[in-house]
């Protein structure tokens, strides 16, 4: 089945080749399928049901019924034909890195969807514990990630897909590996069909359904009116979330369907490049197909290695303990529960979302990791061998909705914990106890940097508008490291210097927690203290204190006033014919009043921006105005990627748009400018739907150093005293074109279609006012730059 693309090319050459009016054809699609009898609505509000009547019958009462039968579209993707032989396709990919998918056609699991039997066989087939297909291929050193499950699906077809991210050798060992995966499949058919892991897995969802997070509300009604496409009424909520109806025959239907017989193996690897004989029409994706039986497939499995594969254990991080815990106190925002030299606890226990939940935050700031490029590489292969270390023995706690992270950041690296509290601590512990113990281990040291590696390699095939909003934050963010630089060190580390460097870094640190949910003060404290005794106590401690000058600091650039900047630059991938601008306009250091106006500019002018510069210019698909917030630096940015136009043709659209919106603020009614006041009052309003939502807010305010937890009330207090006049003067200081205040980076990103506007611009007189930067890093010495809210004085209310 050939998925064609909407374009014009589909949507008026071909049809009209064929004699086919295409808007007739709409409107007759329209007549026949546009019935409410085939329409699911649903309504999510706070309003009684009475009034929530009202306003449906009121806003839908005028669409027709016409009585249509629901519309079906029967048949399968792949034919008795396309099953008869077996395939391998090769394909070249534009990114760097190699991905095997094997592709089985099955039985569609919604028709069976209270047994689950996918979520079953992708669970097994998916895991990633001991003696699991993942942990074998990752000892191996041939895997880097693996994924089973359902893919595309309808009623009448459906997939199961196995997607392996292979290593380089890996890439070497195609058939070992597909060989080594039937193997696990013949496991499960000789291990049979197991109650108890059903059970485990029925259990954890059934916990899952019961204790999910809220999400926002225009996502949960989009999911609930797909549902009731799908469901019976009963089943609305719940869809395929309880798989609660044990029944092996189902699940045995679908793997005897993940046979050899039926499976397509798809190989994507830039290896193949000049290999390939066939060329896919809409992408231009280089690819070819070759025919395998399934005694090759066989063949395969015979000659895989012999590994211990086998089922996983019961898994102990399940949650028994779902009891909520009474906050000894009503705390509406964090407080600072503990300090010492070695750390500082913020604490905020769970007054609002009721669930047996918790948020652990554990920033590690060590200032050797940041001392140069080559420590910062060896801080991030430091924290993602650490999460390669911990894989096979947490991934039970994922399962059970215990989720952990551990990441490098710019001045060492942070330790995230987010899930069910009742297990939360044995994790956290065993963690800890692995950064203590961190030794490299040379194999796994290899794979890891192969794929960091192969990760800062791809950062060139991000999109324009990616690359543009990547300069712009290396232009404003002092002591920011250019990607080429942690690239051009990485090919020269070794093992060595990662097993003298990891010491070293964790000599000096301190910690920043934040422990948030269902845990009760003490008990914060004596994780935090457990920490803290670990890592500084004893009589050879492994770490020290840091000193007074050693403290982290976010230092911003302060652009000059009156002054425009610009920065011009090549897009990294050739073959990319989009360019993209941001153009940045700084304002402030962050402060109640003049946030709130610079907020109620950007929701005023967004609708007029994306309309005048996306729908009537059409300068781009991706056109977005939106805040800026570097560590407490406020600022607004047009974000927009075009094939038609160049960077600094759209920059001069971006300054002919402000000149427009200017008679629009003025002409604004005081009805108008009450209404979008409101608006903003009722987006800050809007509560945290979730313990995630609500940890991230805070984290920010504790990371940005300003602690100002308490800055929506304060905003909605200073918005309601806000004039429409202050506005317009807001304005005309810092935004209007021309004004003596304003301070205006455009950062410029030209693709292969505008590089001729680039050259000549390089060749052009500067314009008055006008600072080009051709040196990001010369540039950003010769700046002033803001005070740190982050190891300053601080704003905190205790």
């Amino acid at each position: 089945m050939e998925n064609e693309p909407g374009n014009w090319d589909t949507l008026d050459v071909r049809p009209k080749a064929k004699g086919v009016d295409i808007r007739q054809e709409l409107l007759k699609f329209y007549e026949d399928k546009y019935s409410a009898n085939l329409m699911h609505l649903v309504v999510y509000s706070k309003e009684s049901l009475d009034k929530i009547q009202c306003l449906v019958e009121d806003k839908f009462q005028e669409i027709r019924n016409s009585d249509r039968s629901r519309f079906q579209f029967p048949g399968q993707p792949c034919t008795s034909e396309h099953l008869q032989l077996q395939i391998l396709v090769r394909a070249v990919p534009i990114k760097q890195g190699h991905k095997l998918r094997i592709v089985w056609p099955i039985t569609p699991s919604i028709l069976h969807y209270k047994e689950g039997p996918c979520r079953y066989l992708g669970h097994l087939i998916g895991h990633e514990g001991e003696g699991s297909l993942f942990y074998v291929l990752k000892k191996l050193g041939w895997a880097t990630g693996l994924f089973a499950g359902e893919g595309v699906w309808t009623s009448e077809f459906s997939f199961f897909n196995v997607v392996i991210d292979l290593t380089d050798a890996g890439q070497d060992r195609m058939q070992d590996i597909v060989g080594l995966l039937f193997k696990y499949i013949q496991l499960l058919q000789q291990s049979g069909v197991c109650k108890w892991i059903f059970d485990e897995l029925s259990a954890v969802c059934e916990t899952g359904f019961h204790y999910q997070d809220k999400i926002s509300p225009i996502d949960y009604v989009v999911n609930i009116s797909s549902n009731m496409q799908i469901y019976p009424p009963k089943d609305w909520l719940v869809g395929s979330l309880l798989p609660l109806d044990f029944n092996p025959a189902i699940i045995q239907k679908i793997l005897n369907e993940l046979s050899p017989e039926n499976v397509r193996i798809f190989w994507e690897s830039k290896k193949f490049e000049g290999l390939t004989d066939k060329v896919e029409p809409w992408y231009g994706t280089a690819y070819s197909i070759e025919k395998v039986s399934s005694s090759t497939i066989q063949a395969w499995m015979s000659s895989a290695p012999n590994e211990n594969l086998h089922l996983p254990a019961p898994n102990v991080f399940i949650p028994k303990d779902l009891s909520i815990k009474n906050a000894q106190e009503e705390v509406k925002f964090p407080v600072l529960l503990r300090k010492s030299s070695y750390s500082k606890l913020w604490y905020k226990p769970d007054t609002v979302f009721s669930t047996p939940k918790a948020y652990v935050k554990i920033d590690f700031n060590c200032p050797h990791a940041g001392n140069s490029p080559e420590t910062e590489v060896l801080a991030d292969l430091f924290a993602q061998l650490l999460v390669d270390y911990l894989n096979e023995y947490a991934y039970y706690a994922r399962v059970a909705g215990l989720l952990y992270g551990i990441s490098h950041t710019d001045s060492g690296f942070e330790v995230t914990l987010v899930g069910y509290n009742h297990k939360l601590k044995i994790l956290l512990e065993t963690i800890i106890d692995k950064i203590v113990k961190f030794e490299v281990k040379p194999d796994r040291f290899s794979v890891i940097k192969e794929m960091v590696i192969k990760d800062y390699q791809n950062f060139k095939f991000q999109q324009p508008y990616q690359q543009a909003m990547y300069y712009c934050s290396l232009i404003l963010k002092d002591q920011t490291r250019s990607w080429v630089e942690r690239l051009d060190v990485l090919p020269h580390l070794n093992v060595e210097d990662l097993t003298k460097f990891a010491p070293m870094m964790l000599s000096q640190a301190f910690l920043e927690c934040y422990i948030a949910g269902n845990i009760e003060r003490e008990e914060a404290e004596t994780m935090v203290q457990h920490v803290e005794d670990v890592f500084f106590k004893g009589p050879n401690p492994i770490c020290r204190p840091l000193f007074p000058s050693q403290f982290l600091t976010n230092r911003v650039v302060k652009l000059e006033r009156g002054m425009n900047y610009c920065y011009s630059k090549e897009g990294l991938n050739p073959s990319d014919e989009n360019s993209a601008l941001v153009h940045y306009i700084q304002v402030h250091q962050d402060d109640f009043i003049l946030n709130v106006k610079l907020q109620l500019f950007a929701l005023v002018a967004k609708q007029p921006a994306f309309h005048e510069l996306r729908s009537v210019e059409q300068l781009g698909y991706i056109t977005v105005l939106m805040q800026r917030n570097d560590s407490g630096i406020c600022g607004v940015q047009f974000i927009i990627q075009s094939t038609v136009k160049g960077p600094a043709h759209i920059d001069s659209r971006v300054e002919a748009f402000l000149k427009m919106f200017e008679s629009k603020l003025y002409e604004m009614t005081n009805d108008e400018f009450k209404s979008n006041v409101n608006a903003l009052i009722d987006m800050k309003l809007e509560k945290h739907k979730n313990l995630r939502e609500e940890s991230r807010f805070y984290w920010r305010e504790i990371t940005d150093g300003t602690l100002k937890f308490d800055r929506r009330e304060a905003e909605v207090a200073a918005l309601k005293k806000l004039t429409q006049q202050e506005l317009i003067e807001f304005f005309n200081e810092n935004v209007k074109v021309g004004a003596t205040r304003k301070k205006t980076l455009s950062v410029q990103v030209h693709g292969n279609q505008h590089l001729a506007e680039y050259h000549s611009q390089k060749s052009e007189a500067v314009k008055p006012n006008t600072i080009q930067i051709d040196d990001i890093f010369s540039f950003r010495r010769s700046q002033p730059l803001y005070g740190s809210f982050r190891g300053g004085i601080g704003h905190v209310k205790l």
